[in-house]
């Protein structure tokens, strides 16, 4: 079936929006570096303190020349990838068990908003007696940030399933599992999309705090080790390496997303 003139005109306005928001993206970052290096170069800025882009790529360059930096990387992707797929697992079984019965949802619903604004760094010193200075901590840091919000967001996705269909699956005389698979979660995956998108964010977030707390490697440790030692080109290394990894990990979730959006169409 061939394109009539209007249809062509769309996509080719939608293409070229699309060329000129990542060309105006690409030309931010390349200008907002070029006045980093230069404001570094000029002592505008004192780059001791602020760091500058080449310096920066320079202590790249050698904390992987050293070999440390891919076991760093690795060591938070690891620790990150295993509490968010626990973290949205856990979230998701939660999430039905509160939906199926009313009744303990109505109990723990307040606890889980108290826990849920807790400042869970403040948990810190417990975890680590609880379960030591260990990976098993920054595990368990990472759940605590992750693991309720997941729950309240998959069970508010659940809750807004549509009234009308939940009386038509009534109807038909389903049983509680059957509207669960076949309606419930169905119409729930843009919900979940959206809260393994908040989930991995988060998830980072809690694996950091573990390391700066307890880890011996990883990027949250690179950058306590550089502010310990006072070289702010580490410090800084380790937050543009955490800016990438985040932002990789975020498009992966979405890649995932287009999948499912493509398969419910």
């Amino acid at each position: 079936m061939s394109m009539s003139k209007e249809q062509k005109q769309f996509i080719r306005k939608k293409r070229n929006q699309k060329i000129l928001v990542v060309f105006i993206q690409l030309f931010l970052v390349i200008f907002f570096l070029g006045m980093w290096e230069y404001s570094a170069n000029k002592k505008i800025i004192n780059p001791f303190i602020f760091s500058s882009p080449s310096r920066i790529l320079e202590c790249i360059v050698t904390t992987y020349q050293s070999g440390d930096l891919i076991l760093h990387i690795f060591t938070t992707f690891y620790e990150t990838i295993l509490a968010f797929v626990i973290g949205i697992s856990l979230g998701f079984i939660i999430a039905i068990i509160l939906y199926e019965f009313p009744l303990i949802a109505k109990i723990v619903e307040p606890f889980l908003t108290m826990l849920n604004s807790l400042p869970k760094v403040a948990l810190g010193p417990m975890i680590i007696i609880w379960t030591g200075a260990n990976t098993k901590s920054i595990i368990v840091m990472a759940l605590l940030i992750n693991l309720i919000v997941s729950i309240l967001n998959i069970y508010n996705g659940f809750l807004g399933t549509d009234a009308n269909r939940l009386k038509l699956m009534k109807t038909f005389q389903t049983s509680k599992s059957q509207t669960l698979f076949y309606l419930v979660i169905p119409s729930s995956k843009n919900t979940i999309v959206s809260s393994l998108k908040l989930n991995i964010s988060m998830t980072l977030i809690g694996v950091i705090m573990g390391e700066f707390l307890v880890s011996k490697k990883g990027i949250g440790y690179l950058i306590i080790y550089g502010t310990q030692v006072f070289n702010l080109n580490i410090v800084m290394s380790g937050i543009l390496i955490l800016v990438v990894m985040s932002f990789l990990l975020y498009e992966c979730v979405s890649l995932f997303e287009k999948k499912v959006n493509h398969h419910k169409k």
